[in-house]
């Protein structure tokens, strides 16, 4: 077990289906269903997991939304330190056959998911195309949660620009990085942002605007692309 490192990502969305046939058309992935979860295959690979977002969320009018996991070797004693440095437990839970999960928004109101056990495996890789490859931290304020995600993975935050950080492991890994971005510019919401590895940025980037996605930027090496919900956002960035 690598305690405290970012293994998997899954997305929340109002309408499976449709979302379903949008990733399985751009990136190549199976679906496959298990109960109320389905999780895209690459070949015989899992890559990420896919559920309908809970009537609790749809009640609260959240978007849709891609979401970072991370695993952790103590579930009950991460919640527990989380909840003393500002966060809000959305869920916490103990599925059989799974593991222990739990749902956790930042002091600033970052969601991320928390994961105790033996049966997720990580599936985020370096440089594989249609995989998870990097996740990001996307904030208005990185000196409030700083603290926060110190105190409860023991990371560590190195400030390569006056908005850009590059968060580290207590093994001195480079696994994430978070950008201060204004909320004019990224809109109300805090968020970890997943980035798949594709063969070439052009071509996808095509296949995704013709299956109803769309543009949010372009950074060059990179570019930030919503699905066909127009919520859900993720980067995509060209791999060997």
């Amino acid at each position: 077990m690598k305690p405290n490192t970012i293994i998997f990502a899954d997305l929340s969305t109002y309408t499976p289906k449709p979302t379903i046939a949008f990733y399985e058309n751009v990136f190549g992935w199976v679906y496959y269903k298990d109960y109320d979860y389905y999780v895209a295959y690459k070949g015989d690979k899992d890559i990420v997991g896919l559920y309908e977002t809970p009537d609790k969320f749809k009640q609260m009018r959240m978007p849709h939304f891609w979401m970072t996991y991370i695993e952790v070797n103590d579930i009950k004693s991460t919640v527990s330190k989380a909840r003393e440095l500002g966060a809000i437990v959305e869920m916490e839970q103990t599925l059989e056959c799974f593991g222990k999960v739990a749902l956790i928004r930042d002091p600033q109101g970052a969601g991320f998911t928390i994961y105790e056990g033996d049966s997720l495996k990580s599936t985020r890789t370096e440089n594989e195309a249609n995989t998870l490859i990097w996740n990001e931290l996307h904030i208005s304020d990185t000196k409030n949660i700083i603290p926060f995600y110190e105190g409860i993975f023991d990371w560590s935050f190195v400030k390569t620009s006056n908005d850009h950080f590059e968060i580290y492991t207590q093994n001195n890994k480079h696994i994430a990085d978070a950008v201060q971005i204004p909320n004019d510019y990224k809109g109300k919401y805090e968020y970890w942002v997943c980035t798949f590895g594709v063969k070439d940025l052009n071509t996808t980037k095509h296949r995704i605007l013709e299956n109803g996605g769309s543009m949010i930027i372009d950074e060059g090496e990179r570019i930030l692309m919503t699905d066909n919900s127009s919520q859900a956002f993720f980067y995509i960035q060209e791999v060997e």
